[in-house]
């Protein structure tokens, strides 16, 4: 019994760790905290010259807890530290400024950055958090900007990067991004035994190209879905007819019809080898449907059209040690979906051939 168990977990044991690892990106991925982080200030417009009382709401913060600085950074040389910070409870101060009436630029407006420090949550940033307007008449002057370059740390606490706008979301890049990476392993995972069928025609190769295209599917109509709630938390629409939202439905539509041209066909032998080539065509249409057209194009989702992804403040290292897992996690769990599924068709074909 115990070699039996044995032989069973070496066959195995991928599927175990395709589910551990899920659910350790299911378990880290929603229970690690935001970092701390600025929400939004107001107002968010002022003139030379004038005491700007600026009134902010952090998230995750603990001002209440620990003395804290503020600055308006203008540039990576000047800055304007707060006059006065007036803390109201953990996550709401006030910010008294004296803006200057010269600026060490001779711009009419200007863009500052808004932030804070305390010893518990470090720095947090809000950049571009308000506009000041002054006089192009006034001469330019730095008297009252600090000319020094404010050294930014970050929190000592374990926790996700916070990002203004995504907020609690940012955590759907556990969900969403996995699902179409993974899905594009299927998919390829498909083409290759849809080529190994057009050399051998094994049965077994049809088989295979069949489920993980299925599997590829599933992934695919569930990162649209995952992807569409993210877009009405950031976007505040479902669907905004974003060419990279667009360019995925099409790919899934592709992919739909491979399942069609399949059933359409009485001659299983001729369908097997037209679903083998059209199998090889759908994924090759993939790279310019998702990767090359979206990044030509204006788009809001990061990584298409100049918009970046994975950066600094995108994908951390504490992210990534529940980013990569993931991945592996859902590419194993869907070839287990696969497996159970060719394995199916396997006894279905040699019940029909017998």
């Amino acid at each position: 019994m115990m070699s039996i168990s044995r032989m069973s977990f070496k066959r195995d044991w991928w599927k175990l760790l395709g589910v551990i690892l899920i659910i350790y990106s299911l378990i880290f991925g929603m229970l690690v905290p935001l970092g701390p982080g600025i929400v939004r200030v107001h107002p968010v417009r002022t003139i030379a010259g004038s005491t700007l009382e600026m009134n902010v709401e952090g998230y995750n913060s603990h001002y209440d807890e620990s003395e804290v600085s503020a600055w308006l950074k203008l540039d990576e040389r000047f800055a304007l530290e707060a006059s006065r910070v007036d803390v109201i409870d953990r996550r709401h101060l006030t910010a008294i400024f004296e803006i200057p009436v010269a600026f060490p630029r001779p711009d009419s407006i200007h863009v500052l950055s808004l932030i804070l420090y305390n010893e518990i949550d470090g720095h947090s940033i809000l950049p571009q958090a308000i506009f000041a307007k002054s006089d192009p008449a006034v001469p330019s002057g730095a008297q009252a900007w600090q000319d020094k370059v404010i050294q930014v740390d970050k929190a000592v606490t374990f926790h996700f990067p916070f990002r203004n706008i995504l907020l609690e979301t940012i955590r759907n890049t556990f969900f969403h991004v996995q699902l179409w990476m993974s899905m594009m392993a299927i998919f390829t995972i498909s083409m290759l035994h849809s080529i190994r069928y057009l050399r051998n025609r094994s049965i077994l190769a049809d088989h295979k190209a069949q489920s993980f295209a299925s599997v590829g599917v599933l992934y695919g109509m569930l990162g649209i879905t995952t992807g569409m709630i993210w877009a009405k938390n950031s976007w505040g629409a479902y669907w905004s007819f974003d060419v990279k939202q667009n360019m995925a439905a099409i790919a899934m539509l592709i992919y739909f019809a491979y399942f069609i041209l399949r059933s359409s066909m009485t001659d299983k032998d001729l369908g097997r080898r037209f679903s083998a080539v059209y199998n090889i065509f759908a994924f090759l249409m993939l790279i310019p449907l998702l990767y090359i057209i979206p990044r030509m194009t204006a788009s809001l989702h990061p990584g298409s059209g100049g918009n970046p992804a994975f950066g600094s403040q995108d994908l951390d290292n504490t992210m990534r040690m529940v980013f990569y897992p993931a991945i592996v996690g859902w590419i194993l769990f869907g070839s287990w979906i696969a497996n159970v599924q060719w394995r199916s068709l396997r006894l279905k074909h040699e019940s029909e051939e017998a």
